[in-house]
């Protein structure tokens, strides 16, 4: 498990003590696991259909085509994890039940980053031949074996055995894990110091599953086998050596007159270390190669520290296991991935080809411009490709969409795949789906705003964060951006963060822009009676980005905004509401999203305008609500929520509520709606069943209209941070014209999400 963890064993590297991790692993239910149903199993007639005698039916057509398994049970998610704890971290041979810990955490990440199921199991014997008899029998429960933690040279022979005797995918993180992640580095950091792989000549220190895995792989992607040198802790692999080796160091011994370390060193291009603190010293990167590339991945302490090797060679680029370094080689940066998409089309094996895939992908990722939530997650550090950054940090959202798919298209260009995948960008879309509850919420809309791309003006534009979202709107192919503010700023700051602004994104200075005479005429003429000057509306189009944005979308120089990051919302609200009006018949209120993987979407309303709507105000609100989640794929039904469900217990609020159910009877809409009632009764279709039949709801609620703004904001701002649901917006609806608000808190993520909206709702107009 190098790297994946930092250095656990390590409370100072890790940053947690131990009193901590024990605490975490102890409180609540002890561990990190448990096995959540994915059917409801409420009834006697769930149970019917899940167990005896419904579940004879899929036993039976499993017996007649055994592809069928992947349809109709988890074993096309599920992966085992699989240990009898004899190579532990950094810790050596801790036994089987001393892994477990490890090996539940290795299921969580393979959770928490790729959506794959897993379970940990845990073999008590260290005899290779009892271990492989012991796994090779549950090919028909899982869709691929991820070994971990297994000493050298036990792991190769199990490893090699278990895949030709099984037709899933078997695959030794220690080894190929460590490989495909370097390998990442190594490509990025030949690219930067002008290196061609084929002519660059390695040293690996360490001799060991991960050591012998990186050789074979990068032997894979062109390296010379000539051209790299192994060591383990008698000396150089020479070929002819007989002391300390076995058939796996033998097929890396080389023809060289190098017998140490030091001496491999001298003129080396690339060192990799899998060992053990310091193995290196500066005299021996002084004598590397111009600009050497040392991979330092001993854990919980590197080989040699960069602060120890920029010393005596500012030159090199380097990296190491641990996570308070840059370019850190993280193991979870590649199984998860590799193993989503080696399931996803039902792959027989992990092959090289498959491996190199994922090597490319990651680099290719790394060269890119970095979300705000990777920095964010990166303590702070602002990341972008260089010396200091070759290798994707562990928590980019993109890594979900990138790698499984070349791991997918590799498995299917080299033979392995049993279910090939054919649209790729598809299936890249809904690897995003299997994570952000938000991404699956978009995808459509994405899809029709790429094919009818709008201009949105990101009115906050000298915002770091607010030019990043623009990048991205740009990049992600949705229209144009407009950046509102002064260039000199805007410039300074694509600088600062090195990041070169696109060309087709638009820069207006409110303040020196020709339409501000333009602007100004239109402001007062809506303002004149409500105590403006004319002087007073040019002040507001030159000093007021929000009152600049509207006026362009008001005049049909864009068709959208997104503000909200430097000012509250009501504040941004107003210099909105005083260029656009609301649109004609309706009302302004707003609409946030709840997203969540159990349960789906949840549309909640008034989130932002209304404190206490009235009767015809909460029957507007459910309208417009219904239409929104209709435009969003749902078919609506509105239930209206209070203290009181159907006159108990009774009281004011109520009253009103009841009020609008009547408007709505009379108005005859086209969508399910109810109320009043608590919210329990409105997400719970058999609670309704048993206690209130008469209710014209036919399922769960998705659109919850709320008795005043206070419940609101309580449940909006509340649930995404008691559960793992998501929140989008709150949307600003009932405008005349697409605007969208962000809070101040928001991300670039969130500011693109939020544009590709407001491009949307402009498109639907």
């Amino acid at each position: 498990m190098a790297g994946l963890a930092g250095s656990l064993a390590d409370g100072r590297t890790a940053r947690v003590t131990p009193e901590e991790a024990l605490a975490l692993h102890a409180e609540g239910r002890p561990g990190k696991l448990e096995i959540r149903l994915t059917k409801p199993l409420i009834t006697a007639r769930d149970l019917s259909l899940a167990y005896s005698p419904g579940v004879a039916e899929p036993c039976l057509h499993i017996a007649r085509d055994p592809k069928l398994a992947y349809d109709y049970t988890a074993k096309g998610n599920f992966v085992a994890v699989i240990s009898n704890g004899t190579a532990v971290l950094g810790l050596g041979n801790l036994g089987a039940l001393a892994s477990k810990p490890v090996m539940e955490g290795k299921v969580a990440l393979f959770k928490r980053f790729a959506d794959v199921d897993g379970m940990d199991l845990c073999i008590d014997t260290e005899d290779a031949d009892a271990f492989v008899n012991a796994v090779r029998y549950l090919g028909p429960s899982f869709g691929g074996i991820n070994l971990e933690d297994i000493k050298a040279p036990e792991c190769f022979i199990i490893e090699q055995r278990l895949r030709e005797l099984m037709d899933i995918p078997v695959f030794h993180d220690d080894q190929h894990g460590t490989a495909i992640v370097a390998a990442a580095g190594l490509i990025n950091a030949a690219h930067l110091t002008g290196r061609d792989l084929a002519e660059t000549k390695l040293v690996i220190n360490g001799a060991g599953a991960a050591a012998v895995a990186c050789a074979e792989l990068l032997r894979a992607m062109g390296m010379r086998p000539e051209n790299i040198i192994m060591c383990d802790t008698k000396g150089v692999l020479w070929r002819g050596r007989t002391e300390g080796m076995n058939q796996w160091k033998s097929a890396h011994a080389v023809e060289t007159r190098a017998r140490t370390l030091t001496e491999a060193l001298a003129g080396a291009d690339v060192f990799f270390g899998l060992s053990a603190k310091g193995a290196v010293t500066q005299e021996m990167v002084r004598a590397m190669a111009d600009k050497p590339i040392i991979f330092a991945m001993a854990n919980p302490d590197p080989e040699i520290t960069p602060e120890e090797a920029k010393a005596v060679r500012p030159d090199c680029i380097i990296a190491t296991g641990r996570s308070d370094y840059p370019n850190q080689v993280n193991n979870v940066l590649g199984f998860p991935f590799i193993f989503r998409g080696a399931l996803d089309v039902r792959a027989s094996t992990i092959n090289d080809a498959m491996k190199i895939a994922a090597a490319r992908a990651l680099a290719l990722l790394a060269r890119e411009d970095v979300p705000e939530e990777v920095n964010t997650a990166g303590a702070g550090k602002s990341l972008r490709y260089g010396p200091e950054y070759i290798i994707p940090n562990a928590f980019d959202p993109r890594l979900i969409s990138r790698v499984p798919v070349a791991v997918a298209k590799a498995a299917v260009d080299s033979g392995v795949a049993r279910r090939p995948i054919t649209d790729l960008p598809r299936y890249a879309r809904s690897l995003t789906g299997r994570l952000d509850a938000t991404a699956n919420a978009l995808e459509l809309i994405t899809e029709r705003v790429r094919a009818n791309p709008r201009t949105v003006v990101f009115a906050e534009g000298e915002e770091e964060k607010v030019i990043r979202a623009a990048i991205a709107f740009h990049n992600a192919g949705y229209g144009t951006a407009v950046l509102v503010g002064r260039e000199d700023r805007i410039q300074a700051t694509m600088r600062a963060i090195g990041v070169p602004l696109p060309e087709g994104i638009v820069i207006r200075n409110a303040r020196n822009s020709d339409s501000n005479r333009r602007y100004a005429e239109y402001l007062y003429g809506k303002q004149q009676r409500h105590g403006f000057l004319f002087r007073d509306c040019q002040r507001l189009v030159n000093q007021d980005r929000n009152v600049f944005a509207a006026c362009m979308v008001a005049l049909g120089d864009a068709d959208a905004i997104v503000t909200g990051v430097t000012r509250s919302y009501s504040v941004a609200l107003e210099g909105i509401t005083s260029v656009i009006d609301p649109a004609p018949g309706g009302i302004m209120f707003g609409l946030t999203l709840l997203l969540a993987r159990v349960s789906g979407t949840v549309f909640v309303a008034d989130t932002a305008i209304h404190e206490r709507p009235d009767a015809a105000t909460l029957a507007e609100i459910a309208i417009q609500s219904a239409a929104a989640a209709r435009r969003l794929g749902h078919e609506p039904r509105v239930a209206f929520l209070s203290f009181s469900t159907f006159g108990d217990p009774k009281g004011s609020i109520p009253g009103s509520i009841r009020e609008a159910v009547k408007l709505l009877d009379q108005r005859q809409v086209d969508f399910e709606y109810d109320g009043e009632m608590s919210a329990d009764v409105a997400l719970d279709p058999a609670l309704r069943a048993h206690l209130y039949p008469f209710c014209r709801l036919t399922g769960a609620a998705n659109v919850l209209v709320m008795p005043g703004l206070h419940a609101a904001h309580i449940l909006t701002k509340s649930v995404p941070r008691l559960t793992s649901g998501t929140a989008i917006g709150p949307l600003l609806m009932g405008l005349s014209k697409p605007v969208q608000i962000v809070p101040v808190d928001a991300s670039v993520t969130q500011l693109l999400d939020m544009a590709c909206l407001a491009a949307h709702a402009a498109i639907a107009r």
